[in-house]
């Protein structure tokens, strides 16, 4: 068994997609549009077949995004090396993301480092 994807809601479809594709190296499917509700969506398919769904609608109402709720918390992304989790960390950094932890070794052995897209969804960065 494997899960199949996980899917996301946003408000800015076009952006989000945009992040995912330029700084994790997605690939995004055509738009899928229904007319009658006003769901959109985009695939963002990942190197090692991992998928993320994003998705929008016209009644969507935002959350509280606060760090510590119950939940889902972030979605983590393996880079391969501790110098691939320092430059992208310093990438989104400079292109204004807020970094919320890290780059560090956690207490359990990870190496990672913490950032908020731009709707404040977290998103972790490790080896």
């Amino acid at each position: 068994m494997r899960i199949e994807h996980v899917a996301l809601y946003v408000s800015d479809l076009e952006r989000a997609r945009a992040f995912f594709v330029r700084y994790f190296g997605g690939g995004s499917n055509a738009l899928y549009h229904n007319e009658k509700t006003g769901f959109r969506s985009y695939f963002i398919s990942f190197s090692d077949g991992a998928r993320l769904e994003l998705m929008t609608k016209p009644d969507l109402v935002l959350q509280d995004k606060a760090l510590h709720r119950a939940g889902y918390a972030h979605l983590a992304f393996s880079l391969g090396s501790k110098e691939k989790v320092d430059a992208l960390t310093e990438q989104l950094r400079t292109a204004g993301y807020e970094v919320i932890s890290g780059p560090r070794t956690t207490g359990d052995g990870y190496y990672e480092s913490c950032i908020l897209d731009f709707e404040g969804n977290q998103i972790e960065l490790t080896v």
